[in-house]
């Protein structure tokens, strides 16, 4: 949800009440009556020191404030709650400390009553400019966002949402995290106001969050997308996004390999719903053509690369064939990652991703994320926000956070997960590798024509059985055993054990899930290390 700005006065911070101050303690050993002082305490209130919204008063920068007990209390009418995980002390000092020096207190009084008689306002105040206050969070008038003077996907992950245009007046270089539940609104008649449209806020923490919309531009703009709507997990992401664009009794489209929950939910909940699939290989063109004219298709939904085997889609060709019959195309890049592939550019009208993976990258977070036109994910958003899945503020700052790094997380990963997928490719203990950028990889040539690179996970098959494979992975040094990929660390799994364990060992075939299949997530660590570590446990089968 975006934040919006409107024609408002500048809205300001009030002190309200005098408080009391002391000068730097004295730590020159020198009688008290030697130094000269200000009087051992004074009363001092807001309009006597500031003006503008700076320190005027010389030397006021270093005395040390003793506030009164209610005093963050009642700062925090117009202060605290606009700048949320910032102490409101030091927004304030530094405020005070910014201001131009002159020589005395009495000089500093002048000014501001000066400047109080200059400019009008119904508090005492100090004047924060250029930003619209809607009396919960303060939001700025955003900057213009266009992206145009970047020139890699790196710069616009870092600075796209916040040093382009950010919706919260601070100067952290930092995003604050918005910890909110709601949204106040002073008047009634703002709320109608708000309510028609008339005024740009937030209403209910589920609903829109400053801190979530900062990750969600970023997200947009490496995408190319006119929305983004992120939610609580990528499992989140992709079921509300089945269940708005896809009606009762409709039908959809998928591939054969894909992640296990989405099969399940896809198998097992749609149809529930009077919602019927088609599954396909992810090759099979001809399949999907036979699909989209034998069924009333609302969705084809595929991964790209696909999960566990890399499988790619020709993005291009499937959503040209979709769109001549009616049917959305929606790609699950969460494996390629926004800098390595552009579902959108290449036709596809959404693109989601499991933000935990290489987005999140720290193997810290839950999110998911869908991208696409601003109609399409309007209608996501709308009922997500009757489903919940929301994500948390400080989850939102950690995909922030996580964005900021990760075009040099993922040439990393690619240029790692290439180089260790050859030497697996070569090594006579290895039946079989997947990797997109290998040219036995059967979607090999599609993977170079939409991908600039192959992602940091390496699927391959050892020589051996069940016991053989966990003797492998077992002496393996660096990597985690553990679900998940695209972190900072080194994940490797098996997919029998770790995704498909209920399973009996025919029912896994199905699938296409072997024994002795794994799953390499290369994290940011030393090659050389990595392909010592593998190279090593390969040599204990």
């Amino acid at each position: 949800m975006a934040v919006y700005s409107c024609s408002c006065p500048p809205r300001v911070f009030n002190a309200y009440s005098s408080f009391e101050c002391r000068s730097d303690p004295d730590f020159s050993g020198a009688p008290t009556g030697d130094k000269p002082r200000f009087g051992s305490t004074r009363r001092v209130t807001a309009s006597s020191f500031c003006a503008g919204g700076g320190i005027v008063g010389g030397g006021l920068s270093s005395l040390i404030f003793r506030f009164p007990p209610n005093f963050v209390r009642q700062l925090s009418i117009k202060a605290r709650r606009n700048c949320s995980n910032i102490g409101v002390a030091q927004i304030v000092a530094a405020s005070w400390s910014n201001g131009p020096a002159s020589g005395s207190l009495s000089s500093a009084a002048a000014s501001a009553q000066a400047v109080s008689a200059a400019v009008p306002v119904a508090y005492d105040v100090a004047v924060v400019e250029g930003c619209i206050d809607n009396g919960s969070v303060q939001i700025g008038v955003s900057d213009d966002s266009n992206t145009s003077f970047l020139s890699s996907d790196g710069s616009i992950a870092v600075h796209a949402g916040e040093r382009l245009g950010r919706g919260i007046v601070t100067d952290a270089i930092t995003t604050p995290v918005v910890n909110t539940s709601a949204y106040f609104f002073k008047k009634t008649q703002e709320l109608i106001d708000f309510k028609e449209k008339r005024h740009r806020s937030f209403e209910y923490g589920r609903y829109g969050n400053p801190t979530t919309v900062v990750a969600e531009e970023k997200i947009s703009a490496l995408e190319g997308a006119e929305s983004t709507l992120i939610m609580a997990s990528g499992m989140c992401a992709s079921t509300v996004m089945l269940m708005a664009l896809v009606p009762a009794g409709g039908h959809i489209v998928t591939t054969t390999d894909c992640y296990r929950k989405t099969r399940i939910f896809i198998e097992t909940i749609l149809p529930k719903m009077g919602i019927s699939a088609t599954v396909i290989d992810p090759a099979d063109v001809d399949g999907l053509e036979a699909a989209l004219s034998k069924n009333k298709v609302s969705l084809f939904f595929t991964e790209s690369p696909t999960n566990p085997f890399l499988r790619c889609v020709d993005i291009e060709k499937v959503t040209k064939l979709c769109h001549s019959k009616g049917a959305l195309v929606c790609i699950d890049g969460t494996f390629a990652t926004p800098l390595n592939q552009k579902a959108l550019a290449l036709g596809a009208d959404l693109v989601l991703h499991s933000a935990t993976k290489f987005i999140g990258g720290h193997n810290d977070v839950l999110a998911g994320c869908i991208s696409g036109s601003e109609k399409l994910v309007t209608e996501i958003r709308t009922l997500h926000h009757i489903l919940g899945g929301t994500l948390n503020p400080n989850a939102a700052y950690l995909i922030i956070r996580g964005l900021k790094t990760l075009h040099l997380r993922v040439q990393q990963q690619n240029s790692t997960a290439l180089r260790m997928a050859k030497v697996l490719e070569g090594h006579p203990r290895v039946r079989r590798v997947y990797y997109p950028g290998l040219p036995s990889h059967p979607e090999h040539e599609i993977a170079k024509q939409q991908m600039t690179g192959f992602g940091g996970v390496v699927s391959f098959e050892v020589d051996g059985d069940l016991m053989t494979t966990i003797k492998f992975v077992d002496a393996l040094k660096i990597p985690y055993i553990a679900p998940s990929f695209g972190g900072c660390e080194s994940i490797v799994d098996q997919p029998a054990i770790m995704s498909y364990w209920d399973l009996s060992q025919a029912e896994r075939r199905k699938y296409g899930i072997e024994d002795n299949l794994v799953r390499f997530s290369f994290g940011v660590e030393d090659f050389e290390d990595l392909k010592a570590d593998i190279l090593q446990a390969l040599e204990t089968i």
